[in-house]
């Protein structure tokens, strides 16, 4: 039987195309719970038309898409998931993740499912990582059961407090998280000087 692994989808919407590419390699070893929050659910962006993100996903996983919290409260009760990665983690997320507000279908999804002490897998993606998120990030690397997949800054000289992950990497933190254990490095040189 496949682990079966939640995958939560935040509003950095220029990294999710990324994220919906490595989903479709997650398919192959594991069973892919798709969550959105409510902006991903409901925003139409430049990237992407209204309902597409959950088009793709039902395609991708042949899971509907939990998109409300009643829809997400049940993930810690009923042990649905044996690990959750939010991917792209935006830094309004990570923040809220870290002072344990749940207000969102993916916020709810993070907290229902480490009441469980299961591992909780973070893909961060945000211009204010080095910034306003700095501190967020700071407790989330310092709690029990919280994993991220390495990350670097994207563009040093034109955003220069912004981190995103190496989504490429994914798969190899998943695994890492579901042995409990961080996937090292975590800081990458994406970008070289």
């Amino acid at each position: 039987m496949k682990p079966v692994i939640g995958l939560a989808l935040t509003g950095s919407f220029c990294t999710i195309g990324e994220v919906l590419s490595v989903a479709e390699t997650l398919t192959d070893t594991y069973s892919v719970v798709p969550i959105v929050s409510y902006h991903v659910a409901e925003l139409e962006t430049r990237f992407f038309p209204k309902g597409e993100i959950l088009r793709r996903l039902r395609e991708i996983t042949g899971n509907e898409v939990i998109r409300t919290l009643p829809q997400a409260e049940p993930i810690g009760p009923k042990k649905l998931l044996d690990l959750l990665v939010i991917a792209p983690a935006t830094g309004n997320t990570l923040s809220k993740i870290a002072l344990g507000i749940t207000d969102t279908p993916v916020t709810l999804a993070a907290k229902a499912h480490l009441r469980n002490r299961r591992p909780l897998l973070l893909a961060p993606a945000t211009n204010d990582a080095l910034a306003a998120s700095a501190k967020s990030i700071g407790l989330l690397l310092n709690a029990k059961h919280l994993f991220f997949v390495p990350f670097s800054q994207d563009d040093p000289t034109g955003k220069e407090t912004s981190l995103v992950a190496d989504f490429s990497l994914l798969p190899k933190a998943i695994e890492a998280a579901l042995e409990n254990r961080q996937l090292q490095p975590m800081l990458t040189e994406k970008n070289s000087l």
